[in-house]
């Protein structure tokens, strides 16, 4: 979390809210989160903390914990906040980053808020961004793309017994990182640390009573309404009703299934949020280049972080992260991101890339860790500061075969430093979940 922004807090009546500020502007734009949320923690996932960092490369971006959520102060468990006093809250946090008018940009349920303040306060609001959000919770012959009430009631009461597992709803949530397991690790760490089971309960039963259908057609700022053709949460004919009713709203529907926006596929996301914002689209563009892609990750994290705490485990993982980091550097690694307890880095040479892996394996050791690591090399598409293309995808799953201490490399990798002296053991031929052919796999010794 080394790049995460600060933390500040205002006053909303009587309550602290949590609120950071990052990037320049103008134009200001802020950013009101979904169910729960966790400013601090967000930055640790590097989808989410790229799409945040793109967001402040074009605005000032202004973003917060609701009230009984993340950093913000906790609520009564027995009274949740009404929509108008959370919709204060956008004020509070307006007012103390000194924002006079911004565009309000609402995921899932913090559209709502962003609806109500739209109406509510035009002569602050610049624009109207709605991101997966609905504006009921609860089925009606008027709005059938909500939940039943069957339905809503067995969904808090799977929240109050089971908070923190994702069994299940993966599926919906973010289908496109179902098998990534440090995601999945951040995923479960963020949900807890964001709510409490009672407090997440309640507010989903707060939600159920949420309708702004009424409010739609008052909102006179220009609005942008973006949703995924196959959001499991969130209909996309929800979505594009919703744009019905307010007048002169522009409904853009995206390809995937993520529900989570720093998810998937977020460049065309990025692409409508920047021209919407400031009138202009992304010129960013991408090159094609040769690289090794290196992932390393913690073997047994999940069982070390449930011995330790949240707070030792954190101090640990940061020792973790700045001995890699070093590593990186004397091999002449670039970091790309970090996922959980895990590291993506590329190389300009893949012996290189071997020497930096087993040197990360050696320097975590006297902290009591284990990383395993997956190499290959092929071309890569980087775009700013991120990259992607199939042989990421490549090395990661080489990665998630390899043992402790184990250093997995494609046949590409092999081949390349065929010479070096480094010396390889079979590992077999494998399928590698969604890339075509077969991989011959190799442990680097």
């Amino acid at each position: 979390m080394a790049d995460a922004p600060q933390t500040k807090y205002t006053r909303s009546g009587d309550v602290n809210i949590a609120y950071q500020v990052v990037g320049d502007g103008p134009p200001d734009l802020v950013y009101v989160p979904g169910w729960i949320s966790n400013v601090e923690l967000m930055w640790d996932d590097p989808g989410t903390a790229r799409f945040l960092r793109r967001l402040a490369s074009f605005s000032r971006l202004i973003l917060f914990d609701k009230r009984g959520t993340g950093m913000s102060d906790p609520m009564p468990v027995d009274a949740p906040p009404t929509l108008e006093t959370r919709m204060d809250d956008v004020r509070a946090v307006m007012d103390a980053a000194g924002s006079d008018r911004a565009t309000l940009m609402g995921h899932s349920e913090g559209g709502n808020m962003c609806i109500l303040f739209a109406a509510t306060y035009p002569e602050r609001t610049d624009g109207l961004i709605l991101i997966s959000s609905y504006a009921k919770r609860i089925w009606s012959e008027d709005y059938p793309w909500a939940p039943k009430p069957t339905d809503r009631a067995a969904e808090v009461e799977g929240v109050e017994e089971g908070w923190g597992d994702l069994t299940g709803h993966l599926e919906w949530l973010a289908p496109s990182r179902i098998n990534d397991e440090a995601f999945v690790a951040w995923l479960s760490r963020y949900m807890r640390l964001s709510a409490s089971p009672q407090a997440a309960a309640n507010l989903l039963r707060m939600n159920t009573q949420i309708d702004t259908t009424a409010v739609l057609a008052t909102i006179s700022v220009p609005t942008l309404c973006l949703y995924r053709t196959d959001d499991l949460d969130v209909n996309v004919e929800e979505g594009r009703w919703i744009a019905s009713q307010i007048p002169g709203a522009r409904f853009v529907e995206l390809a995937g299934g993520d529900h989570f926006f720093g998810v998937g596929e977020t460049e065309p996301m990025l692409a409508e949020i920047q021209e919407f914002v400031t009138g202009q689209r992304s010129s960013a563009t991408s090159e094609r280049v040769l690289a090794t892609v290196l992932f390393t990750d913690i073997v047994g994290s999940t069982e070390r972080a449930a011995q330790l705490g949240d707070h030792e485990w954190r101090n640990l993982l940061e020792r973790h992260n700045q001995v890699v980091r070093a590593e990186l550097d004397k091999h002449r690694g670039r970091e790309i991101g970090t996922a959980g307890d895990g590291f993506l880095a590329t190389f300009d040479g893949p012996a290189r890339a071997i020497a930096a892996a087993h040197a990360i394996a050696e320097s975590v050791s006297p902290l009591g860790l284990e990383v395993r690591a997956g190499l290959h090399t092929g071309e890569i598409e980087v775009v700013g500061d991120d990259v992607a293309g199939l042989a990421v995808h490549i090395g990661a799953r080489i990665s998630a075969l390899a043992g402790a201490r184990e250093v997995l490399v494609s046949r590409t990798v092999k081949d390349l430093v065929a010479g070096s002296g480094i010396e390889f053991e079979d590992r077999g031929v494998h399928t590698l979940k969604g890339v075509p052919d077969e991989w011959h796999v190799f442990a680097a010794v």
